[in-house]
């Protein structure tokens, strides 16, 4: 879609450590949808696990807080901040993400401060639920 950000545009992560692929749909400061390609190629493949490569559930979590990072960030108040976790609750894991896979991403924020803001997270493969996650934001200067 025209007009999107790329995620290397708003977020100060960067690559082995950027998991937002693309962003898909977006409301600034509410709501955002995207997806991680996982090829196989990535490091943690290897060791988790040999001969069973898995996606480890906390990267999922990270990529949901990555994604809901882009809709806070794209907002002008909250230009020039960084958001920090600030806790995960609620975090549920349903099933195996493996290589090859695409993890389709949806974040809404619920509530938002100058300093502080709460949000959920479903990753999705398919029509099937990966992980649904709660998230607390701490929201600081960079």
């Amino acid at each position: 879609m025209a007009g999107l950000p790329r995620p290397d545009e708003v977020l100060p992560h960067r690559p082995p450590f950027l998991f937002v692929d693309e962003v898909t749909e977006m409301v600034p400061s509410r709501s955002a949808t995207g997806r991680w390609h996982l090829t196989g190629d990535e490091a943690f493949f290897a060791g988790h696990f040999p001969g069973r490569p898995t996606l480890p559930g906390v990267l999922m979590v990270e990529a949901l807080a990555q994604l809901g990072g882009i809709a806070l960030l794209s907002d002008e108040r909250y230009a020039g901040k960084l958001p920090l976790f600030g806790g995960i609750d609620k975090a549920r894991f349903r099933r195996q993400v493996s290589p090859g896979d695409t993890l389709d991403l949806y974040v809404e924020l619920d509530q938002l401060g100058s300093s502080a803001g709460k949000g959920h997270g479903t990753a999705r493969v398919g029509d099937k639920v990966a992980c649904e996650v709660s998230m607390l934001y701490v929201i600081v200067r960079q």
